[in-house]
């Protein structure tokens, strides 16, 4: 991803707006002095701003009344990518040119990519269907870039160590219930006892904490 920001609304009433050649740090939001200001009632005041963080452009919420969701998932905190899909209020935002996400498909190793999604209704996250536009190389199917994420760089000795437990953590407590599930021949489901099931919920909630307390230190005071 180059320095310059290029963010395209895809959904709502600024629908068809581009903003390129933006540089980090930059806001969005429904006021009057944002970088970017999207005509939705939806939209708070100062909803997200993104920053970069090296090579990296981290999007974070501001703590908005309605949430930030980055390819259909909520988030405080989160790195973008060339085609990811930014949701807020009733608006949508497509993240890099044209030119970018065909280059970061390329790199994935996927041909003649497409980008669409059907709109069930207005608060629908990351639900677009991008018409055919004369000059746009991606028609009409679902684009989907999950990659895994990387290890944070540049970390002391005691975020390390942190971060091992951190893992170390979630990976004791998979291995617990994957050792628990039960499969039964010539059926296609696996099942788990409920207690595994409570721990699994359990693990989840602490996970979602987690994330939260990294996005918003003061979230919990």
């Amino acid at each position: 991803m180059s320095t310059a920001v290029t963010l395209k609304i895809l959904h709502g009433a600024d629908r068809g707006k581009v903003y390129d050649e933006l540089t980090p740090p930059l806001t969005v939001g429904r006021e009057e002095g944002n970088d970017i200001q999207l005509n939705d009632e939806r939209v708070s005041r100062c909803h997200f701003k993104l920053q970069r963080d090296n090579d990296r452009l981290v999007l974070t919420d501001l703590d908005s009344t309605n949430g930030t969701k980055v390819n259909g998932t909520e988030c405080q905190l989160k790195i973008l990518r060339c085609g990811d899909l930014i949701a807020v209020g009733r608006s949508l935002m497509l993240v890099g040119s044209e030119e970018e996400i065909a280059a970061r498909l390329a790199a994935l190793g996927t041909d003649n990519p497409t980008l669409s999604r059907d709109i069930s209704s207005s608060d629908s996250s990351i639900a677009l269907v991008l018409e055919n536009e004369p000059k746009s190389p991606f028609p009409a199917e679902i684009l989907q870039l999950n990659e895994v994420p990387s290890i944070p760089d540049n970390l002391s000795p005691g975020q390390k160590a942190q971060f091992c437990e951190v893992l170390d953590y979630l990976q004791s407590r998979l291995h617990r219930l994957i050792e628990s599930a039960r499969n039964e021949d010539g059926k296609s489901d696996v099942s788990l006892k409920l207690d595994a099931w409570q721990r699994l919920l359990d693990a989840q909630a602490r996970l979602a904490s987690m994330a939260r307390e990294v996005a918003d230190p003061d979230w919990s005071k």
